[in-house]
């Protein structure tokens, strides 16, 4: 037997009891068939993940300099000309019609083709020892230039937000996949048992588009789906006891409803029953852990301070700070969604008023995070990523104030910590921001960095499905070696 047909005979043995798979081939021929096979597992000492117990903490199969992702996700796009590309020929050209050359064969969301070159009105400047350029819309983020990766030649293939905001996610513009958080835990499991492996938290006016999808399992096993916290009280609603229920009342409920559901599984070998049971289990636990965890008041002030946090209102400081305790408490990976980003111009979406506000609400506590991570340590095995679905246009979007269009062609994404470089920028664009010049870094490339790091191989990160090997970064990606320390 060949090394690929053992790894997929490893994920089908994972996902069955050993009743389902006696069920299935025969007791007389399967059983010889078992052994032989779970020997030749062994032997090779592959790692295997127990579906009683699928979030058992896992050591990746390559040296990794991570064990825990944080992804600041900016929902919307923000726009790369108003924060990070200071464009002076793009200001020069303001209002002139862009060379034919750069608009032949490109498609956009919204752009008609009589739009003219929008040249960015805010001031910029240098900082830090690397010299990243800054707008003045993010002041807090000078104070980390020298700490993170700054990715300047990022690309998509996806100009719509909820397909692009799937794509960066999970690889692929539909649904059906599973995300980066379920593909991370599906590999390494979990540290804490009292809490998720794979945690979200939302905040801004809306929730991101293409929904629970962007934390969806896919067609791997519903254990290493997201689980979407609040960002105040209780994280999940109804985890509390009910009035007069006592936690050895409790008990008894959660054993004999765990009995029947096991009774079930013996009955039918349904793989899934072992993740509700082990969701009842995550629920108790969490009776315990979550009040302590949710509780921002224990932080000192300087912390409270440094990430601008009122304890008891829901925010993205708060999520930022919560996204901390959370990776500190063991938790592989935290996704923070924050809205409203989109710049097209018009009501609520204009490139002064509006993006002015969003740069205040996630500038502060973004770059606390990167703060507070190294101040306790964390830095070295916690890995930060900010950024995106896409990139603005240079072009101007006309609509009752004018605003940028999606572009996937060039925009800016950083990230910072475990095995990465400090202060470097990767990358650089035209003279008008509309392309990329040299260091393209594609959404599946970032996804092959981030395995990487993790102590994967990519393209053997795999899982089978429908009679083909599924993987994170599809049939594409490369790592970023330029970027690695």
């Amino acid at each position: 037997m060949n090394d690929h047909h053992q790894e997929h005979v490893q994920h089908w043995l994972a996902e069955r009891t050993r009743r389902h798979f006696f069920r299935d081939c025969g007791v007389g021929l399967g059983t010889i068939a078992f052994n032989s096979l779970l020997g030749q597992l062994q032997a090779r000492h592959l790692p295997a993940i127990d579906p009683a117990r699928p979030m058992d903490a896992r050591v990746p199969p390559l040296p990794a300099r991570a064990k825990n992702v944080i992804f600041l996700h900016m929902a919307g796009a923000p726009s790369q000309l108003e924060l990070f590309e200071d464009k002076p020929k793009l200001r020069e050209l303001h209002g002139k019609t862009p060379p034919k050359s750069l608009m032949e064969g490109k498609r956009f969301a919204f752009l008609k083709g009589n739009e003219t070159l929008l040249g960015n009105s805010r001031p910029f400047a240098r900082y830090g020892q690397c010299g990243m350029s800054l707008s003045d819309q993010i002041p807090h983020h000078r104070k980390i230039v020298d700490e993170v990766v700054w990715l300047r030649g990022m690309t998509t293939d996806v100009f719509n937000h909820g397909p692009a905001k799937l794509f960066m996610n999970t690889g692929f513009q539909a649904p059906g996949r599973p995300s980066m958080g379920a593909w991370i835990t599906y590999g390494l499991g979990n540290e804490n048992d009292s809490l998720p492996g794979f945690v979200v938290l939302q905040s801004g006016p809306r929730g991101p588009r293409a929904g629970n999808s962007l934390w969806a399992s896919g067609f791997l096993p519903t254990s290493f789906q997201g689980v979407p916290f609040r960002g105040k009280g209780d994280p999940i609603l109804h985890l509390r006891s009910p009035e007069g229920m006592t936690r050895e009342r409790e008990r008894k409920f959660y054993d004999a409803v765990g009995a029947l559901n096991r009774a079930r599984l013996e009955e039918t070998g349904d793989p899934e029953i072992l993740t509700r049971l082990n969701a009842y289990e995550m629920a108790y636990r969490m009776q315990s852990s979550a009040p302590e965890l949710m509780d921002l008041s224990k932080e000192s002030p300087h912390t409270l301070d440094l990430y601008g946090v009122k304890p008891g209102q829901s925010s993205y400081a708060a999520n930022c700070l919560l996204a901390r305790r959370l990776v500190e408490r063991g938790v592989r990976f935290v996704q923070l969604y924050h809205t409203n980003w989109d710049s097209h111009g018009g009501p609520g979406e204009t490139l002064t008023d509006d993006f002015e506000k969003v740069c205040k609400s996630a500038d502060q506590a973004s770059a606390a995070l990167v703060l507070d991570l190294k101040e306790r340590g964390m830095l070295d095995d916690t890995l930060v990523i900010w950024g995106g679905e896409f990139g603005r246009t240079p072009m101007g979007e006309n609509r009752k104030t004018i605003g940028r269009d999606h572009h996937i062609d060039a925009f800016t994404m950083w990230m910072a910590g475990a095995g990465l470089k400090k202060g470097y920028i990767h990358g650089q664009t035209d003279e008008l921001g509309f392309g990329v010049v040299n260091g393209k870094v594609h959404v599946h490339d970032l996804h092959a960095t981030l395995l990487h790091l993790l102590g994967f191989d990519h393209e053997q990160l795999t899982y089978r499905f429908q009679g083909r090997d599924f993987r994170l970064t599809d049939v594409h990606g490369r790592v970023v070696k330029e970027i690695l320390a």
